[in-house]
């Protein structure tokens, strides 16, 4: 059977392609997949403890058996984020775009007569990381899944914290120091609510949402470090090589 790998970040650069195709015997799990990957293209092989595996843009876990022509995505730690606004049970914006983010209209649209309070994070493009000057960024995603992610996100928030709009924006493409580049606001009839659920909501995203940072300095361009994944999605080449390998 054979299917169809999507590469993103860094692995897209040491691949130097952003899809290929892969023959693989009936019945190969995500984790034999994950061990012939890296067999074949060693070079990966520094980033399989930490990576995820999505097959059909959901995360996947080690034993799940992969079909023909499944699409599976190799994603390493993100370092989060259709220019459509998506909404959530038709009161939440919630979306990826590539232009400027305006901050006071998202704000605006979330404010209502229950609302006692606003949260707002606003995501800035700083000038520096670890002493190099940033020049601009480059954000990629995988974005359909990136959606879905982010809808759950949105729809998890108000179930866990009980708040009652919620708007989910991150950028893509080139930034330029100062541009937002994520921008979350929540309503919520209390303060303590909100506070919480803007937080956690960033939290959240900057570990599971599909979203890679490429930031570029004076003497080069790095992919951003991301958070592990937690350990629920996260596929390790240890698990791979304890699989038992198929011919």
């Amino acid at each position: 059977m054979q299917v169809h790998v999507l590469l993103f970040g860094a692995l897209k650069d040491l691949r130097a392609r952003e899809t290929e195709a892969l023959e693989l015997p009936e019945q190969t799990t995500v984790a034999e997949f994950l061990h012939r990957f890296v067999a074949a293209a060693p070079e990966v092989g520094k980033y399989a403890g930490s990576l995820a595996i999505a097959v059909n843009r959901e995360y996947a876990l080690p034993a799940q058996v992969l079909r023909d022509g499944d699409e599976v995505a190799l994603l390493p730690p993100v370092s989060g984020g259709s220019s459509e606004d998506e909404s959530i049970e038709g009161s939440d914006s919630i979306r990826l775009q590539r232009e400027p983010i305006d901050a006071a209209a998202l704000v605006a649209a979330v404010k209502e007569g229950e609302a006692g309070a606003v949260v707002v994070f606003d995501g800035i493009v700083r000038n520096h990381t670890r002493g190099r000057r940033t020049l601009y960024l480059d954000y990629e995603s995988y974005e359909a899944m990136a959606l879905g992610q982010m809808r759950t996100l949105a729809r998890d928030a108000r179930q866990r914290f009980g708040v009652r709009r919620i708007a989910l924006v991150h950028r893509l493409g080139r930034l330029q120091v100062g541009e937002t580049s994520v921008l979350i606001a929540v309503a919520s009839a209390h303060r303590a609510q909100a506070f919480d659920a803007c937080r956690w909501i960033i939290d959240t995203l900057k570990k599971t949402v599909p979203i890679w940072k490429k930031e570029w300095f004076d003497d080069g361009a790095v992919w951003a470090d991301g958070e592990p994944f937690p350990a629920e999605i996260s596929v390790r080449e240890s698990g791979a090589n304890s699989a038992e390998k198929k011919p």
